[in-house]
């Protein structure tokens, strides 16, 4: 969790963030380490005598509730991290139900939960105030919903609008075989990850009464790699390969993951500082699992093809961008020219780069713990589709041969 803490002389800071709250989340920092969550609300005006003027004068009229709720004030494990994160959601929803009764009690309304609301609407209100990185997949997940209700005859009523209660376990189990055949391996699972995460939102904020995606899940073997790779033999000529219009900076920066196997994430983020010339070492964290695995820190050698990859800082600065790369979508898009160019029949992604390099490696006598090292694989569980990859190759190899016919 982390909150920009403006903190007031009585060691007090207001965590929510919605000046328009009432109450408010807050939280005092207490000597233990810990922070102890309150609510302050405020409840209008109230008069009171002022001996000073002699008269009654008009004083706003607050009151701080304290929770008996804790956060750990500097978090040094996922556990305390994951405990903070659940606090202050159960925090939230307690602020929620207090703010409803001081409405219903001050104002003499509460909001009602309109169980006749368009959910293709509430979806689309949740999409519009999503400030996460993966906004690009919950909008799939609201367009792949609303395909899924044009193409089944059984519910095109539904494909305008669709009240809760109208979202079954059956219209749920169907979505996910759509999903199925309008995605491949994890991205319908992801697509339907995305799609549970706004049905549970609507639960929780009783817009629905139950939650329909309860016990259906996308199972998929999560050990088989499904995305192509590039032999060395077809990475020696997409190197070869130039074609008018290219972009240097692309051509190195993919080449660079294929040789040392990191995401564009992370590659479209080093700097000069994560390499250290003298000892020939690229040292970076993942961004994909920075602060929640032991195992984010990834330390690669280098040899000189890469370093000369790499190259110098233009200026004296070594926090200078090493790859200074477009946004994700044009990368993918050179991506996708250059290796029509060198006449490669694959669907190659940046991400097949990442594995590419480690089916290669692999083939080449590399053990899997060495694999699962260079790649920042916690588990070796994730680096194992890489060996089933090498084994799907060597039993092309053997089904490539003549057929062996013996009279």
């Amino acid at each position: 969790m982390s909150l920009k803490k403006d903190i007031r002389s009585d060691d007090t800071y207001i965590i929510s963030q919605d000046s328009t709250d009432n109450p408010k989340i807050g939280a005092k920092i207490l000597s233990n380490g810990r922070e102890s969550l309150f609510l302050d609300y405020y409840l209008g005006y109230q008069m009171v005598y002022s001996e000073s003027l002699d008269k009654e004068v008009s004083k706003k009229y607050r009151k701080r509730e304290y929770l008996k709720l804790y956060l750990w004030q500097a978090p040094r494990t996922p556990l305390e991290r994951q405990q903070n994160k659940e606090t202050l959601e159960l925090a939230k929803k307690i602020r929620f139900e207090k703010s409803q009764e001081i409405l219903e009690n001050m104002e003499g309304y509460r909001l009602k939960t309109n169980h006749n609301a368009n959910f293709l609407d509430f979806f689309q209100s949740y999409i519009a105030n999503y400030t996460k990185k993966d906004i690009k997949v919950v909008q799939m997940a609201y367009n792949r919903f609303v395909d899924f209700l044009n193409a089944t005859s059984e519910y095109q009523m539904y494909a305008k609008m669709i009240k809760p209660e109208h979202i079954t376990k059956d219209m749920v189990e169907a979505f996910t075989e759509y999903l199925q055949t309008r995605s491949v391996g994890e991205g319908a699972k992801s697509v339907y990850k995305r799609f549970k995460k706004v049905v549970k939102y609507a639960v929780e904020h009783d817009v629905m009464l139950k939650n329909p995606c309860n016990g259906i899940v996308i199972k998929i073997d999560e050990q088989l790699l499904r995305k192509d790779v590039l032999s060395p033999e077809e990475m020696k000529r997409l190197i070869e390969t130039h074609y008018t219009g290219e972009n240097p900076i692309i051509r190195r920066a993919f080449i660079f993951c294929l040789y040392c196997g990191l995401r564009y994430c992370d590659v479209k983020d080093l700097t000069f500082t994560n390499v250290d010339f003298s000892n020939k070492l690229l040292k970076f964290e993942q961004n994909k699992t920075k602060g929640h695995s032991a195992a984010s820190g990834v330390v690669i050698p280098l040899n000189d093809g890469i370093l000369k990859l790499i190259g110098t800082p233009e200026t004296d600065n070594r926090d200078e961008l090493i790859f200074k790369l477009p946004t994700y979508a044009s990368c993918s898009k050179a991506v996708k020219h250059w290796v029509k160019h060198a006449e490669i029949n694959k669907h190659i992604t940046w991400h097949c780069a990442r594995h590419s390099f480690a089916v290669n490696i692999l083939n080449n006598g590399a053990n899997i713990k060495t694999v699962a090292s260079l790649l920042g694989h916690s588990d070796l569980k994730n680096t194992e589709k890489y060996t089933r990859a090498i084994d799907k190759l060597k039993e092309d190899a053997i089904n490539s041969l003549p057929v062996l016919n013996l009279d």
